[in-house]
């Protein structure tokens, strides 16, 4: 492909197999270690700690650096942790506080990746609404099918040859998807805002993320998801494992579930947001998300969890396409990457908070108690949020983005233009 979507999706699509992988087996390696649910709540909330740490930072630093050479650095890092990581667990050397810190630098290098990746998409295709919509079904479809529809499955069973065996499996794909993404385009970078400091840049990020209401809205969702999503991941095995007597590889069946409904979700969500309006679509979606983890805490058997996973899945692959779209269209540039890590790092900084809660409900209460305190902050979050992204004002938001031009990132936005074009093809 000319423009080098198909490189970045084929890269995303081979790294999130080799997640889906590690998504499945690292529970498993922990719980092979211990049992305690805040021991695991530890190894869980690990990786989202750097998003607390330097999440605005690292949006100020990406705005600096040249985005593809982030995001190919980031994928190399990766898969030489991982290895050694498989070297450790080969040598019978494994641990929950090396799990936790393993955990934190791929969240790290993640921090990075994901935040240059969403800066640099936009200007690949030169900021058009209709072709983001479509290039993030189409990156979210591959990354649900490869992490969650093939990776878990794959994960358990690579598990059952040995404990390095996943590990260096996704070693082995975050290098293929480095190599792919150096073959990407280097396409130019906005204008660097003149003799601010790095400080002075990252709260700018902030602040605009803060003052704009529907940007704020789209933030807070997966914040108050990522507490709910978190508490039930943390406990999710010890659940699976003891009240619904699934084992090691039914597990990943599970997981899978959960990736076939997020599959559907990123296929449907332009649809929805045809057809109710990107605002309301994004309220019914977080909707579903709190019904059915209710639905998964009443669950009698692995067969009622398993489809409320997957409905809870598409309602994920569905808010998953219609926010970051939108963020990106009516984002600027230059700002692009500062706004996207601040989002993101309101989501991930959320994430320890519902880990902890997890464990603790779960060891204070009952293994089923985080699911019905998930369910209710996800409900609680739909009804808060509604007005915020309501259709108004995102209708409003996109004329006010297409109406105003951006000085700052106008060469490289011109530029993407005629890329865009050429990939339509390709996306449809």
């Amino acid at each position: 492909m000319s423009t080098g979507f198909g490189r970045l999706w084929t890269a995303q699509s081979v790294s999130s197999l080799g997640d889906g992988v590690s998504h499945a087996a690292l529970p498993l390696l922990a719980l092979t270690l211990t049992r305690d649910p805040m021991a695991l709540a530890v190894v869980t909330a690990a990786g989202t700690l750097p998003w607390l740490l330097f999440g605005v930072l690292g949006g100020a630093l990406v705005d600096r650096w040249d985005r593809r050479r982030t995001m190919w650095g980031m994928d190399a890092a990766r898969a030489v942790l991982l290895a050694t990581t498989a070297a450790a667990a080969a040598l019978d050397m494994l641990s929950i506080p090396l799990l936790a810190a393993v955990g934190f630098l791929l969240g790290l290098g993640g921090l990075f990746f994901d935040t240059a990746a969403t800066a640099y998409l936009p200007d690949l295709l030169g900021r058009d609404p209709a072709l983001l919509e479509r290039a993030n079904s189409r990156l979210r479809g591959a990354q649900t099918a490869m992490s969650g529809f093939a990776g878990p499955p794959a994960g358990s069973a690579l598990l059952a040859i040995g404990r390095a065996v996943p590990l260096l499996a996704d070693a082995v794909s975050f290098m293929l998807s480095a190599l792919l993404v150096r073959s990407l385009p280097a396409l130019p970078r906005p204008v660097p805002e003149i003799r601010e400091s790095l400080f002075r840049q990252a709260r700018a990020g902030a602040s605009y993320v803060f003052r704009d209401r529907v940007l704020l809205g789209l933030a807070l969702r997966p914040a108050v998801g990522n507490i709910a999503f978190l508490a039930v991941e943390t406990v999710l095995a010890l659940f699976a494992h003891d009240r619904l007597g699934i084992d090691t590889f039914g597990f990943g069946l599970l997981l899978t579930a959960e990736a076939t409904g997020g599959l559907l979700g990123a296929g449907i969500a332009s649809f929805l947001g045809r057809r109710l309006g990107t605002g309301s679509a994004l309220s019914c979606t977080a909707a579903v998300e709190g019904l059915a983890i209710l639905g998964l805490a009443a669950a009698p058997n692995p067969y009622v969890a398993g489809l409320a996973l997957a409905v809870c899945g598409a309602g994920m692959g569905a808010t998953m396409v219609l926010g970051p779209s939108l963020r990106q269209t009516i984002v600027p540039a230059h700002l692009m990457g500062r706004v996207a890590s601040t989002s993101r790092m309101l989501a991930m900084c959320a994430a320890p908070i519902g880990a902890f809660l997890g464990g603790w409900l779960a060891t204070t209460y009952d293994i089923r108690t985080p699911l019905y305190a998930a369910a209710v902050l996800l409900l609680a979050m739909t009804a808060v949020t509604a007005s915020m992204t309501s259709n108004r004002r995102v209708e409003a938001a996109l004329r006010a983005a297409a109406a105003t031009a951006d000085p700052v990132g106008a060469p490289a936005h011109s530029a993407s233009k005629d890329r865009a074009r050429k990939s339509a093809a390709d996306l449809l």
